[in-house]
């Protein structure tokens, strides 16, 4: 399992799908957590969507956009229809979290992932369950050991670096590499095996 972190995108809807398209692209991700905690994630994608397909973006409208490609469509206007389409459909896979709690619960392999847009918002229950604390409100990317559990942030999206990151479960650890909107990763860094960290720079990988 790849799955993709967004941190919060402070109203740049630019960054935000860059930062997406990285996820999907360079990270090959499955699916993306937006962890903001404002209403960014519901306006980009609409507004994604609609450069994509138009103004009726519902799969209803799929059957209204491809009638005309089936009577008289070329094979340039079919391809770029059906990239279109697989890139709307794309879109489902980022998500937000709950929009009263602003917290959820994943599994990573066999543990357990709580993930929030503060940590302030979370009590000592959702603490003390958890292996990996995930949250959106940080100055910088953040991967740091306390105790058992792994707190891992991807930070603000911006010119400073980080703003996403992808968490797969890899055999025995749980790997985490940080990207900034440009594309650039940080290493990967192996949660199981590394005692104590703090990232607080993305670089490009070499």
């Amino acid at each position: 399992m790849r799955l993709g972190l967004i941190g919060p995108a402070r109203g740049d809807l630019d960054a935000f799908a860059k930062a997406a398209t990285v996820l999907f692209d360079e990270g090959h991700v499955t699916r993306a957590i937006y962890l903001g905690a404002d209403d960014v994630l519901e306006t980009a994608i609409t507004l994604w969507a609609e450069s994509l397909v138009g103004p009726d973006t519902t799969d209803a409208g799929l059957w209204d956009r491809a009638f005309p490609l089936i009577e008289e469509g070329t094979p340039a206007a079919i391809e770029s229809f059906t990239r279109a389409e697989r890139a709307r459909s794309r879109l489902r896979c980022i998500e937000g979290l709950p929009s009263r709690e602003l917290r959820s619960i994943e599994m990573l392999g066999d543990r357990l992932a709580v993930l929030a847009h503060d940590t302030a918002d979370l009590d000592e229950e959702d603490i003390f369950a958890a292996a990996l604390l995930i949250y959106g409100k940080s100055e910088g990317p953040v991967a740091k050991r306390i105790g058992p559990r792994w707190f891992i942030s991807p930070g603000p999206l911006g010119p400073a670096g980080g703003g996403s990151a992808v968490i797969e479960d890899s055999s025995d650890d749980v790997v985490v590499t940080f990207w900034d909107v440009d594309g650039h990763a940080a290493r990967p860094l192996r949660l199981g095996s590394a005692r104590s960290a703090v990232v607080n720079v993305v670089s490009r990988s070499t």
